[in-house]
Formats: structure tokens, C-alpha cells, sequence
């Protein structure tokens, strides 16, 4: 569409129709050349009325953008070509402003696209409600629930590479301005037996896969996990790989996904330990063995696993092992222990497996409802979606399929009364005479499955419940008795069936005719699948794990609540959940989405005509469009019908007065249509025949060209006289600027003749000035010359008498004068660079220059180190003022010194403030910390050192344990009178304490460190700073220390050291303390 191109109705630039409803003909042929030719055109939907078709377009289409959202935001269902958004939009607008509860019910096979659809639904209603940070936080919890349902509940199929396993309805709840307060999901029989056991080509539910793709080794190792898929018996081999899924990416995205929704880090943790059992339970295996009393039992092969899964899960390894080989058997008051051979110990443990991820799946979909429940009471207004497997008629069709189908029947069913409902609704409420349609009602085959009494899931329970032998045969023998005679049952022993000799219909089977056609169930299973047993003996293992989830799962393993009474069949169980869905689907306003798959091979611009026929068959879009025309095909408010058509008649164009409805009468009057193909409604017109409103469509095309010329003449016309107008105003402007420029160009030719006239006067006179004024000078100068000739002569007579007594001074000076001259030129060419330490300097050329060549050398230096120091910044100040006083204090000194001219004074070698081992001390410690250094304090008992941690501040030295950072000694800088050391090349040194002193009754310290230097250069720099006064440093290879009450001597002397170049301290006597320094 052109940028400035504005649509008004889906019947602008139509590709094929775009409302079924309108189609003619009306037959199964059309239907699909419609989808196709608009799938063909990337218009994946199409409306039946209010219902939306949905073709998979197996790709990504630019028809999902913000920008679309807000092109369908607030918009007239049939104001915009057919998209989701449109249907999301009037569902949205009709909860919000009419107050009406919705539901959006999307249905389709699998691989059509429920799921993406029923993600679009939420995304766009989360687009264009309400915004804030708690508006936000619902919507992305809402929003975040997808991910990890789809993770635990979908699964690989050869139709679908991320097919729903379960059918889910979620209720948004609205608060009265339209904002999300939160939602609850209800999910329906989740496919269970896939866990395990996969088809071939298909895979086990994602979450197995991407667990081992995306966690870490060390949270595999935990969870008593490998990467390698063939490790494990559950996961199908042959498919774990799919093209464009990256499992490992899917993993991070489900655990950032569970955190958003609000699962806490142990119960994630819980999570996926489950899932790591269920996986190893398929490596369990068993093997046969003979009792004495000649029964057979199991044992397990290898119990690594089993020991594996037991530390997992918190359950005593004896207890689960016995579940696994033993069966007890309750009644009344007596206990019945029997033991399980090899083939029942698998069916035990793939019960298990099962009910433990089913468990699992339903507790999940709990939790979420606990984080995403709205959590103020007051009046909410609800939003229902859908998203439910589809019918499905495979090959092998069994209990699945069975229940699938019979949930399928009764959403026909309440689609087609609700749809009639709507209809005749809207009739009554435009005053429309109502007449009757004619329509399959699908109830009696409804009736047939669920009937109390003669219903096959009825039949299917008593044949579970009843005592004797029960296998599926008896059951067929029972549906053969009761619903023989029934129209819509076949199997070989019926009496309607048409096919007694037909080996298409095997002796396990029976056949139902379907709304959607007819479907053979193998009969095989069913009891097993409907009972869903586990046996006792395992619910109480699980029950006594210490695994609080686990434990959680199987409340049925207390044994002080046992119950003796049978568990409700999964045939009932999901009767019952259909039953409380479709009594909310009926207090809800409805919404449809039909979803249909284009082919089988999963690819893009793909249209498989006979698998999408099927598909419109057993979904009854035929039927749908039926009942849908069976009354009128078209109806559109008067207002925008008459704004649409108001140019086929000359009293609405181009402006109608009156009342909209007066308008439409007067212009159906004028075209002539039949009275019989419309009726007027109070604020719509109804169209009865699709033909009718095509006439209208060609006679307002033919019109609007009829117009286009029209104004194509009069915007020529128009465009012809403002060109000339244009034209004639441009002469008009042209010829008076060419006036100007003539007249200009005349003035400018005199006024330059008059200037070259007037230059030519002007030249002659300065020329004869010139001529004067120079014989002037001339005369003046020959006068000068005669006079300076005159009086040089007189000069030379006055003064020859002294030229020969001061010749020899006056050309010496002029000599010494040309020498210098000659020194500084050639000192300006050789000057050494700026360095400081270059000791360059030009040789002196002459022995008189030898004082001035070096006060020359003296200032040159001087300059370049002032122009250094002018380059450095405080901080660099500051670090050469320390080096400088290092230097001062202990050059020709102390040995250890030129070995630390080198090294940067840093002062902080502990990250005291980062390091959280430190936070104790640095709460300590309110001042500025100069320097933080680890030292060794000597003691004196043996010469022995202790590690501590040395820190000096503005105003005190304090001394701490490494270890805790407790502070040991605190001690003032005014009470600090000396440091002595060694002259030697080692790092010990005495700090000396003002006699009487707080700090001083535990005696003076001596410690070493590796750092002498620097510290007790800030040392002095510190206390001079703070005291006023210089800090006596002693440096001598002998000194005394005062330790409480005694004076020890340290004695320095030299010798070689087993330690090697490391200096050590031993205790000679109570009085000396000798270090030996290699």
C-alpha cells in the first residue's frame, strides 16, 4: 500500500476474499482457492464473520511490529485487512468499555500454529494495556509463564517441532480500567506416556534435552547427570537433534523465565532434580529370578542408578527397591504381598516415571497460578484463551486420541450454539424477522461418549471397576452390546455397520463418525490408560522421601490417610475438567481462531490442497460460512455504509444532511436493488446475497474512476492556468530586470569613460609634481655630500694624532667581540637535549671561555630541571619529595637503600576497603590510612615472628592480626620518640615509645618488613607533618629496645643462612637478641 494510501475496509485492495462470508460461489473448491491465492500473498488470515483462519506460514512475516499493533489498536473489526490483532483488539475493547467477559478459543491440528497464536494474543494485549511498574510486572509474569510451560509441557512430533503436549486455558483478570492484575491456567491431560516412550521421529518434552545442552558440568553433576543423550533410555536417539532449536540458549531462557515468574532458587533446584530422576528411572533395569515356592520375581541389574536416584530424591534405597519388586494389596483389615516379575516391575517403573513428571507438571502449573493470581478482590473482568490440541486422526489411534477428539466434539458443539446464539441475537437486536437454520447438531455423538449410562467412557469406567477379568476385549464386547445399534458407531460385531467383510476394520477396533469424519480407535490400552495405576507401595515410598516436593506430590503415600477407595479414572477425571470448561466458555463471550497447517514437510510457500480440504472439513468452516449466510451475508452500520457508497447517487454526493439510515434508503432506492436482497436493522443494513454487495463494490469502482476523471479534468484545467498566470507573471518581472540591467550597464560605460578621463588629468599632474620634487632631493643631497666631505676632511686633521696611540686596545676588543660572537653561534647549534641526566655538553673551544663554559653547563642545567619539574603533577610531587627524603635520610646509610630507589612508594598493599576479610578493621579505622603493610613483629622470648598488619595514619600507628583484624596496639604519633635499624641490607627496625607513656607499658616494637624503606620515610614525613618535629632516625648495627621492664640489646652481624638470603633473629641471652644478616 502507497505511504499515503488510507484503507477504510477490508474491501480495499482485496487479494481474493477476504471474508469468507462473501465468497461465491460457495463450495469446498473455491473455499480453498481463496486461501490459497491469499496464502500466496503472505495473507496467512481470513475471516468467516467473526471468526479468524490461520494459516501457518512457517516463517517469520513483518506483519507482528509495533507499528502493526498500533495500526489495529482501536480500530473497527472489518476496518483493516484480517489479522490476529483485530480480533485481539475488538475481544480486548468489548472486556474493557462493554464489560463483557471474553474467551479466545484457538483450535487446530498439530503444527498449525496454536501455540504462536495464543502467544500473539497475549502479546498484543499486553501492547496495548495499561502501563506502570506493577501493570508491567503482571504482564511479564504473564508472559513468562509460556516458556516454562512450553519447556515441561511440549515435545518435537513429526508434524510440530515444538508441539503442545496438553491443552491449556489461561483467564487474564482486568481490573475496571483494563489493566492485568493476573491470571490462572488450567491444563488438561498432558500426554504422559510420552515420557516414556516417543514415536519414531519424535522426541521426550524439551526440558530433558535442554537440561543436558544448557547446564552447567558442575550443575549436571549435582543433579547425577552426563551430556550424552544415548546415556539414557527415555530420550529417542534418532531425533535429539533439531534443525534451528538451540536447547542450550532454551535453558538459560526457562530458568531467567522461572525466576521472573517467582520460583524461588530452591524450589528451581527441586525442580530439576525431579526431572533428573524421571531420566534416570529409564535406566533402571530388572532381570528374572525363581523363588522356592516356584513363583517368579525381579531383581534389579545394576543399583547404581537406583543409588543415585535415591540420593536425589531423599528415598531409603531398600524401601524403593522393594516397591519395585513387590506389590501389597489392601482390603479391609488385610494386607496381601505379592511379588512383580520382570514385566510388571517395568510397568511399575514406567508408571512411576509418569505420574512423577505429570505430578510434577500439574504442581508447576500451581506455582505459577500462586505468582500470577490477581492479588486485590476487588471485581474483575476476565480474558479466557484456549490453546488446545486439535482433532486428530493418526494412523494408530488409541485413548489419546479418543478423549482428544471428544473434547474436540464438544467445542463444536458449543461454537456452533454459540455462534446461532450470536446470530439470533443480533437479529432480535436490530429488529430483524428471524428464521430458522438448518445445521448438524454434533450432540448425539457427544452423547454417545459421554452418556451416564450408555456413554463409552461410562462403559469404559464400570468395565475398570468391575471385579473378574477385565482386559480391552471384554470392553469392545460391551460397546458392541450396548451401542450396536447406534448411527454413529461401527465395529465388526455392530449392527449399522456397514462393513462386516471389510478387513480395513480389525476385530480390536471400532469406528466413530465424527463431526469431522469418521475414526477407527485401536482398542488396545484403553483400560490400562484410563485405570492410570500406581500401585500403592510406590506412592508410600515417594511419600517417605525427604525430598520436600517429592514428598509433596504423592499425599496419598501417608499411611495415616490411607484410602482404600479406587482413585477416579483418567476418563472421568478429564469428563469433568471438559465440563467445568465449557460451563466458563458459556458464561463468556466467544472469539474463534481456526488454525490451519499449509503441508507436512514444516516449509515455507508450501500449500498441500488436500491436507488443508481435510483440515476445513473436520474443522466445519464450510458449515460455519453456512450458517453464518444462512440469514444475511453482510451487515455494516449505516454510517460507514452510506460514507462508502454515497457517490452512486447524485442526492448523497458529495453530502448527505439527514439522518444515515434516510441516507441508505434514498441510495438503495436509487440503484434499483431488490427489497428482498436487504432489510434495515435499527443502526445496520443486512445484505442477503454476497452477489448484492459485489454489484455495489463494481458500481463504486466504476464510479470512483468516473470521479478520478473528473478530477483528473479539473486539476488539469487548474494546473494550465496557474502555469500561465505563472507564466505571464514571470514575463512581467523578467522584462522589468532586464530595463534595469540596460539602463544599469549604460551608466556604468559613461561613468567609466569619465574615470579614465579624469586618471589620465590626475597621472600627467602627478607625473610633472614628481619631476620637481626629485631635482629638489638631488640638490639637497649633492649638498649633503659636499658637506659631509667637508667636515671629515676637518676631522681626520683634528684627530690623526690619536689613531696610532689606540689602534692596538681598539682591534683586540673587536677581535674578542667577533670570538664571542662566534661561541654563542655555535653553542645555539649544539645544545644538548632537555633531559636532566644527560651529561652531554659541547667542548670548550677556547681556554679564556673555560669559567663562562661552565656557568654556561651550570644555568643550562638548572633550566632543563626547573622545565621537568614544571611537567609533574602534585601526586608526582609528592612521590619525588618522599624519594628525595629517602634519599636524604638513608643514602650511604643503610645497604637496603639503592635497591629501593626504584621501586614506587604505593603505601596501600592491603585493599583494605575492598577486601571483605578487612571489613572489621576498616569499621575500625575512621582516618585516612597512609600506609597498609604486612609485617613481622619479633619476639623477644624467642626471637620468633608473628605476622601482623602494620597501618599508619595521620595521627597513629596501629599494629593488627592478619587473621581476624582485630586491632592489637594503637599507638599516637606524638608518643613515637625514634626508629632504629641496621646499616645492613636487611628490613628489621625498632620503633621506640615515649617513656611513660599509655602506649608504652607493653615495651618498644621490633618488626620487620619488606618495605623498610618507604615506611620509615612516611614515618618521618607523618610525624614532622603532625608534631612539629623531626623523628630521630638511628642507624647503627647495634641498639637497644626496651620490652616491658628490660632492655634488650639487637646485635647485627654477618654470616650465611640456611635459609638462604633471608635474615633471621635468635635469642642469645635475656639481654641480646642477635640477627643474622647474609
Amino acid at each position: 500500500m502507497a505511504k499515503m494510501e488510507v484503507k477504510t475496509s477490508l474491501l480495499d485492495d482485496m487479494i481474493g476474499v477476504g471474508d469468507m462470508v462473501l465468497l461465491e460461489p460457495l463450495n469446498e473448491d473455491s473455499f480453498i482457492n481463496n486461501l490459497k491465492k491469499r496464502f500466496d500473498h503472505n495473507e496467512v488470515y481470513t475471516y468467516i464473520g467473526s471468526v479468524v483462519i490461520s494459516i501457518n506460514p512457517y516463517r517469520s512475516l513483518p506483519i507482528y511490529t509495533p507499528e502493526k499493533v498500533e495500526e489495529y489498536r482501536n480500530r473497527n473489526f472489518y476496518e483493516l485487512s484480517p489479522h490476529i490483532f483485530a480480533l485481539s483488539d475488538e475481544a480486548y475493547r468489548s472486556l474493557r468499555d462493554q464489560d463483557k467477559d471474553q474467551c479466545i478459543l484457538i483450535t487446530g491440528e498439530s503444527g498449525a500454529g496454536k501455540t504462536e497464536a495464543s502467544k500473539l494474543v497475549m502479546s498484543y494485549v499486553a501492547a496495548v494495556c495499561g502501563k506502570g511498574a506493577e501493570v508491567n510486572q503482571v504482564k511479564e509474569q504473564l508472559l513468562q509463564s509460556n516458556p516454562v510451560l512450553e519447556a515441561f509441557g511440549n515435545a518435537k512430533t513429526v508434524r510440530n517441532d515444538n508441539s503442545s503436549r496438553f491443552g491449556k486455558y489461561m483467564d487474564i483478570e482486568f481490573d475496571f480500567k483494563g489493566d492485568p492484575l493476573g491470571g490462572v491456567i488450567s491444563n488438561y491431560l498432558l500426554e504422559k506416556s510420552r515420557v516414556v516412550k516417543q514415536p519414531r521421529g519424535e522426541r521426550n518434552f524439551h526440558i530433558f534435552y535442554q537440561i543436558l545442552s544448557g547446564a552447567s558440568e558442575e550443575f549436571l553433576c549435582k543433579l547425577k547427570l552426563e551430556r550424552d543423550f544415548s546415556r539414557y533410555n527415555y530420550l529417542g536417539l534418532d531425533s535429539a537433534r533439531v534443525n534451528g532449536v538451540d536447547d542450550a540458549s532454551n535453558f538459560r531462557t526457562v530458568r531467567n523465565a522461572m525466576q521472573i515468574v517467582g520460583f524461588m532458587d530452591h524450589e528451581t533446584q527441586s525442580v530439576f532434580e525431579v526431572v533428573a530422576a524421571v531420566l534416570k528411572l529409564g535406566n533402571i533395569e530388572f532381570k528374572p529370578e525363581s523363588r522356592a515356592n516356584g513363583l517368579d520375581e525381579s531383581k534389579i541389574k545394576d543399583k547404581n542408578e537406583l543409588k543415585e536416584i535415591c540420593e536425589l530424591t531423599g528415598i531409603d534405597q531398600s524401601v524403593l527397591e522393594r516397591a519395585f519388586s513387590f506389590r501389597t494389596v489392601e482390603a479391609k483389615q488385610e494386607k496381601v504381598s505379592t511379588t512383580l516379575n520382570v514385566a510388571q516391575a517395568y510397568y511399575a517403573r514406567d508408571a512411576l516415571a509418569k505420574n512423577l513428571y505429570s505430578r510434577l507438571f500439574s504442581w508447576l502449573v500451581t506455582r505459577i497460578n500462586e505468582s500470577i493470581k490477581a492479588q486485590t478482590k476487588v471485581r474483575k473482568k476476565v480474558m479466557g484463551v484456549l490453546d488446545i490440541y486439535g482433532f486428530e486422526i493418526f494412523e494408530d489411534n488409541s485413548f489419546e486420541q479418543f478423549i482428544i477428539n471428544y473434547c474436540n466434539e464438544k467445542l463444536q458443539q458449543i461454537f456452533i450454539e454459540l455462534t446461532l446464539k450470536e446470530e439470533q441475537e443480533e437479529y432480535i437486536r436490530e429488529g430483524i424477522e428471524w428464521t430458522h437454520i438448518e445445521y448438524f447438531n454434533n450432540a448425539i455423538i457427544c452423547d454417545l461418549i459421554e452418556n451416564n449410562q450408555t456413554g463409552i467412557l461410562a462403559m469404559l469406567d464400570e468395565e475398570c471397576l468391575r471385579p473378574g477379568t477385565v482386559t480391552d476385549d471384554t470392553f469392545l464386547e460391551k460397546l458392541n452390546q450396548v451401542c450396536a445399534t447406534h448411527q454413529h458407531f461401527e465395529s465388526r460385531m455392530s449392527k449399522c455397520s456397514r462393513f462386516l467383510n471389510d478387513t480395513s476394520l480389525p476385530h480390536s477396533c471400532f469406528r466413530i463418525q465424527h463431526y469431522a469424519g469418521k475414526v477407527m480407535y485401536q482398542v488396545e490400552g484403553f483400560v490400562d490408560k484410563n485405570n492410570d495405576l500406581l500401585y500403592r507401595d510406590l506412592s508410600q515410598a515417594m511419600w517417605k522421601a525427604n525430598h520436600s516436593l517429592i514428598k509433596a506430590l504423592f499425599p496419598e503415600g501417608n499411611p495415616a490417610k490411607i484410602n482404600l477407595k479406587r482413585p477416579p479414572t483418567a476418563g472421568s477425571q478429564f469428563k469433568a475438567s471438559v465440563a467445568t470448561l465449557m460451563k466458563n466458555l458459556q458464561t463468556k463471550n466467544p472469539n474463534y481462531i481456526r488454525c490451519i497447517k499449509p503441508n507436512d514437510k514444516k516449509a515455507a510457500h508450501i500449500f498441500n490442497e488436500a491436507l488443508v480440504c481435510h483440515q476445513i472439513r473436520y474443522l466445519g468452516l464450510l458449515e460455519n460460512v453456512r450458517v453464518r449466510r444462512a440469514g444475511y451475508a453482510f451487515r455494516q452500520p449505516y454510517e460507514p455504509c452510506l460514507e462508502r457508497y454515497k457517490m452512486l447517487c447524485k442526492q448523497t454526493w458529495p453530502h448527505w444532511r439527514g439522518p444515515a439510515r434516510a441516507g441508505v434508503e434514498v441510495l438503495f432506492n436509487e440503484l434499483g436493488i431488490p427489497e428482498e436482497e436487504f432489510s434495515f436493522g435499527r443502526s445496520k443494513i443486512f445484505i442477503r446475497n454476497p452477489r448484492t454487495l459485489f454489484k455495489l463494490e463494481d458500481l463504486r469502482k466504476q464510479r470512483l474512476e468516473d470521479l478520478a476523471t473528473l478530477i483528473e479534468k479539473i486539476y488539469r484545467g487548474w494546473k494550465c492556468r496557474t502555469h500561465f498566470l505563472l507564466m505571464k507573471k514571470c514575463q512581467i518581472v523578467i522584462a522589468s530586470w532586464y530595463r534595469r540591467y540596460s539602463q544599469q550597464k549604460k551608466y556604468q560605460k559613461i561613468k567609466s569613460s569619465a574615470i579614465t578621463v579624469q586618471s589620465y588629468i590626475r597621472g600627467w599632474k602627478a607625473r610633472k609634481l614628481l619631476r620637481e620634487l626629485k631635482h629638489l632631493k638631488r640638490c639637497n643631497e649633492a649638498a649633503t655630500v659636499i658637506a659631509a666631505y667637508w667636515h671629515g676632511t676637518q676631522v681626520r686633521r683634528e684627530y690623526r694624532k690619536f689613531f696610532r696611540a689606540n689602534a692596538g686596545r681598539k682591534i683586540y676588543e673587536f677581535t674578542l667581540q667577533r670570538l664571542m660572537q662566534k661561541y654563542f653561534l655555535e653553542m645555539k647549534n649544539k645544545m644538548p637535549s632537555l633531559s636532566p641526566i644527560d651529561k652531554n655538553w659541547p667542548a670548550r673551544p677556547y681556554l679564556f671561555l673555560d669559567s663562562t663554559h661552565k656557568e654556561l653547563k651550570r644555568i643550562f642545567h638548572l633550566w632543563r630541571c626547573k622545565k621537568y619539574r614544571d611537567q609533574f603533577t602534585d601526586q608526582q610531587k609528592l612521590i619525588y619529595e618522599e624519594k628525595l627524603e629517602a634519599s636524604e635520610l638513608f643514602k650511604d646509610k643503610k645497604a637496603l637503600y639503592p635497591a629501593s630507589v626504584g621501586q614506587p612508594f604505593q603505601g596501600a598493599y592491603l585493599e583494605i576497603s575492598e577486601n571483605p576479610k578487612y571489613k572489621k578493621l576498616k569499621d575500625a579505622v575512621d582516618e585516612k590510612i597512609i600506609i597498609a603493610e604486612v609485617v613481622n613483629k619479633i619476639n623477644r622470648a624467642n626471637g620468633k615472628a608473628a605476622s601482623r598488619i602494620f597501618l599508619l595514619t595521620k595521627n597513629n600507628v596501629l599494629l593488627a592480626d592478619q587473621k581476624s583484624g582485630t586491632i592489637k596496639s594503637e599507638v599516637p604519633l606524638g608518643d613515637v620518640t625514634k626508629v632504629s635499624m641496621s646499616s645492613q641490607n636487611d628490613g628489621f627496625f625498632a620503633v621506640h615509645l615515649k617513656e611513660g607513656s599509655e602506649a608504652a607499658s607493653k615495651g618498644d616494637f621490633l618488626l620487620s618488613s619488606d618495605h623498610l624503606i618507604e615506611m620509615a620515610t612516611k614515618l618521618y614525613r607523618t610525624t614532622l607533618s603532625q608534631t612539629k618535629q623531626k623523628l630521630n632516625i638511628e642507624i647503627s648495627d647495634e641498639f637497644l629496645v626496651q620490652f616491658k621492664q628490660d632492655k634488650v640489646c639487637v646485635k647485627f652481624i654477618q654470616g650465611s643462612q640456611k635459609n638462604g638470603n633471608i635474615p633471621t633473629c635468635k635469642r642469645k641471652n635475656n639481654r641480646l637478641l642477635e640477627v643474622a644478616v647474609p
